[in-house]
């Protein structure tokens, strides 16, 4: 039951007409019925409507004439079409241009009751969502790729480049290091952002019902037409879908997505006609997908069509400058989401040790150890002794010099991180004092300052 529900009613019968409105009046929404489909799509340009009811069978105007017109300038409406004629063929090829249920006349109060709910419920979902845009530029968008690193320059330099297109992008890295936050970057920075943003983890579900979840299904139904359930794919028409992990699709998965890639059209399970999709792709993959082609576990044809342009996230590990910018980051926000009166920091120490550390789980760490930090760390400074025994271990805080060497292995690069994690050990075993840190390293006091403003790096 919904008060706030507008639903409009189109059928040239004015006995259905009469006996539709009172149902959904009697069930609490607020309804117009009209007879005259052109009538109708012109009250639609005046008012705020959340679901179309309309006839199929009309003369001038047919239901899915209404269908096309509302799903080109309303999208966001769902239509619901009836008719005295059915047939499982009419219901797919209704379903497949965009209507949100096919109902049969004559129909059960209580079916078209489910649908009218689920349909203002969509409807809802479609209105929030909208409302949401602003907000979801401001924290999903470009500006929270964070870091200076050389790194994340050239992964926002990308995104800006791959956005505008419909390319397929192919997003590499660990497990943290920000895959998930890069795609809706992606599509919040292109022309399908006001359209659904989709994602599916590829390790969630068993074979059989990730085909299911993401290309939908066809079943037969007592009333006669299919039961359709619209797969992830489907759903992200018009959108963005981002397909995590996708190294772990099964052989008989990559050649139906390889399919879709190709041919842009999906097959529900169970169906029997192909359906048109405007998606736009991204994929994100932990493991290294050459060298499965390499192995015979991941087909070649398809790392050919994913593989367009790809997106390197290094762990955080190897860029550690970025470290700093994130804490800050994480600390406005939980001092935000947890309505602090006080702001909260980090101290010298503490912020050193947090850019020693190793972060094996790289982001997605780093922010549960700032969340736990901000949450039950009383005061405003939070020191060193609050952190995770595991951060302050010298052994887990400093790798060998070979643990620091990057995947892509710049000389220069590659001594300046190892210089860096020398300093940074000096300094926690000198308690933080740059004099004794200068003598731990047999360099002078304004030397190993010069070295300090060059990593970043903080001391007493």
């Amino acid at each position: 039951m919904s008060e706030s529900a507008h639903i409009l009613i189109i059928d040239d019968e004015k006995n259905y007409l009469l006996v539709l409105q009172t149902l959904l009046e009697d069930d609490g929404y607020t309804v117009t019925a009209l007879n005259d489909p052109e009538t109708a799509l012109a009250f639609l340009q005046e008012s705020e409507v959340d679901v179309v009811v309309t006839d199929m069978k009309m003369p001038r105007v047919s239901g899915m004439e209404v269908l096309a017109r509302v799903k080109k300038e309303w999208p966001h409406i769902p239509v619901l079409i009836m008719t005295a004629f059915g047939s499982i063929e009419s219901a797919v090829e209704t379903m497949k241009y965009g209507a949100f249920d096919y109902i049969t006349k004559p129909f059960a109060n209580d079916e078209l009751l489910l649908s009218v709910h689920n349909a203002v419920e969509l409807s809802r979902t479609h209105r929030q969502y909208r409302l949401l845009q602003e907000a979801m530029q401001k924290h999903y968008g470009m500006q929270t790729l964070i870091g200076r690193s050389k790194n994340m320059t050239q992964v926002r330099q990308m995104v800006e480049r791959v956005a505008p297109g419909r390319t397929t992008v192919l997003i590499t890295g660990e497990s943290g290091t920000g895959k998930e936050m890069v795609a809706r970057a992606i599509h919040l920075a292109s022309p399908r952002k006001e359209n659904p943003f989709i994602i599916v983890d590829c390790t969630s579900e068993l074979p059989g019902s990730l085909e299911q979840e993401l290309f939908g299904s066809e079943t037969p139904s007592s009333a006669g037409s299919p039961a359709i359930r619209r797969g992830r794919i489907e759903q992200a028409d018009g959108g963005t879908i981002f397909l995590d992990d996708l190294g772990a699709l099964s052989s008989d998965l990559q050649a139906k997505l390889l399919r879709v890639l190709q041919d842009r059209k999906i097959e529900r399970v169970g169906g029997t006609s192909p359906i048109d999709v405007d998606v736009r792709f991204v994929m994100a993959s932990l493991d290294d997908l050459s060298a499965r082609v390499a192995e015979g576990t991941f087909r070649e044809d398809l790392y050919y069509r994913v593989n367009v342009v790809q997106i390197q996230m290094q762990p955080l590990r190897e860029r550690r400058e970025d470290i700093p910018l994130f804490i800050g980051h994480f600390v406005s926000k939980y001092h935000q989401d947890n309505s602090m009166e006080e702001q909260k920091s980090f101290s010298t120490q503490a912020l050193n040790y947090l850019t020693g550390y190793d972060w094996p789980g790289n982001i997605r760490q780093l922010e549960n150890v700032v969340e736990n930090c901000m949450v039950l760390v009383p005061g405003t400074v939070i020191d060193a002794e609050a952190l995770p025994a595991e951060i302050r271990d010298e052994d887990s805080q400093f790798k060998s010099a070979v643990d620091l060497l990057p995947v892509q292995m710049d000389l220069a690069d590659t001594l300046n991180k190892i210089e860096a994690a020398i300093i940074r050990r000096a300094l926690v075993r000198a308690g933080m004092v740059q004099v004794k840190a200068a003598e731990l390293l047999n360099i002078s006091k304004s030397l190993l300052q010069y070295k300090l403003k060059k990593y970043g790096i903080t001391g007493h």
